[in-house]
């Protein structure tokens, strides 16, 4: 980890953040302050010498500092002995001990499963895959487990039963330090730059400086920006992003106690130079809500997705005796239009929902022409480069049904689905409308999710084409 930067920050878990450091009180403020601190010393005497059960000095100081910051009822503040002042640091920085997957969590039928594997991970070394469906953790099936069955100290075991391809197998995995790559790119078709941040860590900026030149050099025409999942980091990390796009204007306005607004500006930042998407979702977060309102209040981004989280209150670190730390509500912050969206989310341009049809409107909006999206209800791959997501794929009665969001994604058509008559409705970009009910067979009803048969769809839509291969049990949609 390098040295901490002194700008604002914003932490994961949706925390902001930055350093200050409090002004030198007067006379009659310290002795008022001493005469309270009297009164606390005084108290803390009298139970230590006569509660009846005794107590622990440690425990009651402790308790009275947590006492202290829970009165604030503020979320975001929080008291952290240095211990766990240590911790939230890895936690901020993406770095932790486990095995390296991303799990998700599919309806129909309810299943845990791998959604990412890592490169150079515990999991990828001991062979685990993507797609792959836990059963048992250490011999106990998924759905009895606490959810915690995965951490552990460095070096330890855990036993996982997976699933894959119909046939089970069980695969022992060494935990270890892990230190996550906080963004990542690819360039697509069309010379379409994809860049993830998936957390604004105190290296982020530099990690994404260098992506960035990649894709310059790979002849980016246009970038989706997906900041979904990113509940925050460091505000410098944001700031310094910012001003990849951004050559001169207002990133922010922060406000403190006085209530006066005060603009963070970039003045020495850089034109982005193509046209850029960005990707949100309601895990979209504090950093990655000031950077979204900076590239769409300077009319640089189009946003795409779900409403964000709505986390627009910076927090700043306070350092104590004893490497304890204090994170400190001090400040909130506004867009650069003094839009103060807190506990409201930021409203994206064009509301998608669901990963996979975000994602592929996202690109449709950076201009790609052809889209094939291959997978089943596990996995997802776009041009034949993988992605966090999957197709919703259901075999039934001999049909293949694929999700209704995926299918309208790829045909640019509005969805819809009308609950009173079981009926999923599509609309084109000409107005035109097509249903889908499930008393005919056409539409499936699972959970939350609705799928359309494939035979039924093609016949309306025909510039979708499909085909579903037995051996492998993945499906691929095909536009041109």
């Amino acid at each position: 980890m390098k040295p901490a930067k002194l700008a604002g920050a914003v932490l994961s878990g949706c925390l902001a953040l930055s350093v200050i450091f409090a002004p030198a009180a007067s006379a009659a403020d310290s002795a008022q302050e001493a005469s309270k601190k009297a009164l606390i010393d005084e108290v803390m005497e009298y139970l230590i010498n006569y509660n009846l059960e005794g107590v622990d000095e440690d425990t009651l100081i402790r308790g009275a500092i947590d006492g202290m910051v829970e009165t604030l009822n503020d979320p975001y503040s929080q008291y952290f002995d240095s211990a766990e002042a240590e911790e939230f640091e890895h936690q901020v920085d993406l770095e932790y001990v486990g095995i390296g997957i991303k799990m998700a969590i599919s309806e129909s039928p309810e299943e845990l499963y791998i959604e990412e594997v890592m490169p150079g991970s515990p999991a990828e070394k001991a062979g685990l895959k993507r797609g792959d469906t836990i059963l048992k953790i250490n011999g106990v099936p998924v759905l009895e487990t606490e959810g915690d069955e995965l951490s552990g100290a460095a070096g330890t075991k855990v036993t996982l039963l997976v699933s894959r391809n119909g046939a089970s197998k069980s695969i022992v995995v060494t935990r270890n330090a892990i230190a996550s790559t906080s963004v990542t790119g690819k360039l697509m078709g069309q010379k379409i730059a994809y860049i993830s941040i998936s957390g604004f860590t105190q290296t982020a900026d530099e990690e994404f400086a260098a992506v960035l030149e990649r894709m310059r050099k790979g002849g980016m025409k246009s970038m989706v920006l997906d900041l979904r999942d990113n509940t925050g980091g460091y505000m410098d990390s944001a700031y310094n992003i910012a001003s990849k796009f951004i050559d001169s204007g207002i990133m922010l306005y922060t406000s403190d106690q006085s209530g006066t607004l005060t603009p963070v500006t970039i003045t020495d930042g850089s034109k982005i130079g193509v046209p850029v998407v960005v990707l949100t979702n309601e895990y979209t977060a504090s950093a990655s809500e000031a950077l979204t309102g900076a590239l769409r209040d300077n009319k640089l981004a189009t946003i795409v997705g779900t409403r964000s989280f709505g986390k627009a209150r910076i927090q700043s670190l306070l350092p104590l005796s004893g490497g304890d730390m204090l994170k400190l509500t001090t400040q909130k912050y506004l867009t650069p239009n003094k839009e103060d969206f807190n506990h409201i989310g930021l409203k994206p341009d064009i509301i998608i929902q669901g990963k996979t049809a975000q994602l592929i409107t996202a690109l449709q909006i950076a201009g790609m022409t052809g889209i094939t999206a291959s997978g089943d209800s596990h996995i997802l791959d776009i041009n034949g480069s993988p992605f966090a997501g999957n197709v919703g794929l259901v075999k039934q009665n001999n049909k293949t049904y694929a999700s209704a969001e995926v299918l309208s994604a790829l045909m640019e058509s509005d969805y819809t689905w009308d609950a009173k008559n079981k009926k999923a409705v599509l609309t084109n970009g000409a107005g035109k409308s097509f249903g889908f009910t499930q008393a005919s067979g056409d539409a499936l009803s699972k959970g939350s999710t609705i799928y359309i048969e494939l035979s039924a769809f093609q016949k309306k839509f025909p510039a979708l084409t499909w085909s579903y291969n037995a051996g492998t049990k993945q499906l691929k949609l095909s536009v041109k």
